[in-house]
């Protein structure tokens, strides 16, 4: 039987890769537009990838250690899944937010429901694991 872990693994390489793209589209922005370090103003271009960037870095954190403590104490299999729909919402709200920011939201609002749901599922976890303990 193969182990279990390894699906929310691939779920935090596959979000460790869409912030390895975020950096990059923030790098060849800052690049094309002639911004130099260390400056954060830019033309608008610049200024939605340096964003999108900054917010993927916000989101990631939390992101992780809730899909790691779902895993743990929920599911694997589930945390994976749901770290999958946070990956969709993600891209989706990268794609939108570099084409026209005020079109973020359906991205943001999936990727913020799929962590909300990890987190909550996390925490149902641990009570039901220190309730059988008591």
């Amino acid at each position: 039987m193969a182990d279990l872990y390894a699906w929310p693994a691939l779920a935090t390489i596959a979000a460790l890769a869409v912030y390895l793209a975020s950096f990059v589209l923030a790098g060849r922005m800052r690049g094309k537009h002639r911004v130099v370090a260390p400056s954060t103003d830019g033309p608008e271009e610049f200024k939605r990838a340096q964003r999108i960037q900054a917010n993927t870095l916000e989101q990631i954190v939390p992101f992780l250690a809730s899909l790691w403590l779902f895993a743990i104490n929920v599911s694997p299999l589930w945390a994976a899944a749901l770290g999958a729909v946070w990956i969709a919402g993600r891209v989706f709200y990268m794609v939108s937010y570099f084409r026209d920011p005020a079109k973020r939201g359906p991205g943001f609002v999936l990727a913020a429901a799929a962590w909300i749901a990890l987190l909550a599922g996390a925490l149902i976890g641990v009570i039901c694991r220190l309730a059988v303990l008591s």
